[in-house]
């Protein structure tokens, strides 16, 4: 969105609730899904299956993002992408998310209009039909945004992290280790001492770029999610915090050992391995047939001592920790 006059664009300390609200739900959306949108007391959805998957996540200025290096569209994007992410890995197709924002009053209005059309634009483009149908606006020091999303199962039961069996195959839906890179690139190139300060982007090779875009504005592949539960997928997750972690979890949910093939994990494993925020699909299938957008990265293996190896070798990589990985400094 282009910038515009200071004179032109009011801090949101100088504005009413009503006048922000209206600001933001004007760049809303009816979803696929919604029979009463914003602007009642509660919101009224549609769940044809009869049954709802729901999930959370918050977004909090400094552990999880910095304004330095996200816009207000990075933002809404972001927080969209994550938490379809979560749905799509029970198997079900987002149908609506709630967003609720707490905001410092020097943020100019263009912030949250931005924020309001990274959030409509994500599920246009990840999740056509779903859309933004209510939330909540308060006032914080912290900029903070949490939202839960919600999902329909179309009558199939859900995909959880506890149904792998042995022989079954291991793959993965979308990339593994980009968004790490890109946070890398981030933390060693675009600081002032301890202080982020904005991307240069003259200074990015092509590589950098799309790293960049798989951190800070991620796109999970959320229509893979239905395509391996129509598929017979045994055990699905949204990998957020590394591979290595997230099969580590669905290895010891299934009661099995995860064991991947070092070589199908890319150029840099261990990027692939500890990297965080990837949001890709890990799934087990019962057999060697997997559907389109999946790739065989391994297989399951009877419980032995260890929940994950890697080329038949145990594996020490922890995976993403947002309050270890993260640093305290803002921006």
């Amino acid at each position: 969105m282009p910038s515009r006059p200071d004179s032109d664009d009011p801090r949101l300390g100088d504005l009413s609730e009503g006048e922000i609200l209206r600001a933001i739900l004007t760049r809303t959306v009816p979803g696929a899904h919604t029979l009463i949108g914003p602007g009642d007391d509660a919101a009224l959805v549609s769940t044809p299956s009869g049954s709802v998957v729901v999930t959370t996540d918050t977004l909090v200025h400094g552990p999880d993002f910095r304004l330095a290096w996200s816009s207000g569209y990075d933002l809404g994007w972001k927080a969209a992408a994550v938490n379809l992410a979560d749905v799509a890995a029970m198997g079900a197709r987002p149908t609506a998310l709630l967003v609720a924002l707490a905001v410092p009053r020097d943020l100019r209005l263009s912030f949250v209009e931005q924020l309001a059309d990274g959030f409509r634009e994500a599920c246009a483009a990840l999740a056509p039909g779903c859309a933004v149908v209510g939330g909540d606006l308060t006032v914080s020091d912290v900029l903070t945004v949490a939202v839960t999303a919600l999902g329909d199962l179309e009558g199939r039961p859900a995909v959880t992290r506890a149904g792998a069996r042995p022989g079954d195959a291991v793959a993965i839906a979308g990339e593994l280790g980009h968004a790490a890179r890109g946070l890398a690139v981030l933390f060693g190139r675009f600081r002032d001492g301890d202080t982020p300060v904005p991307v240069d982007a003259i200074r990015l090779g092509d590589g950098e770029r799309a790293a960049l875009a798989a951190q800070l504005r991620p796109s999970p592949p959320i229509g893979l999610g239905p395509v391996a539960a129509l598929a017979g997928a045994t055990a699905m997750m949204d990998v957020s915090d590394g591979l290595a972690l997230d099969a580590r979890r669905l290895a010891a949910a299934s009661g099995v050992t995860i064991a991947l093939d070092g070589a199908a994990l890319g150029d840099d494993p261990e990027r692939a391995l500890a990297g965080g925020e990837d949001h890709a699909l890990l799934a087990t299938f019962p057999d060697e047939v997997l559907p389109p957008g999946y790739r065989r990265i391994g297989e399951v293996r009877a419980r032995g001592g260890q929940d994950l190896l890697v080329d038949d070798r145990p594996v020490d990589v922890s995976g993403w920790d947002p309050y270890r990985d993260w640093d305290s400094a803002a921006g």
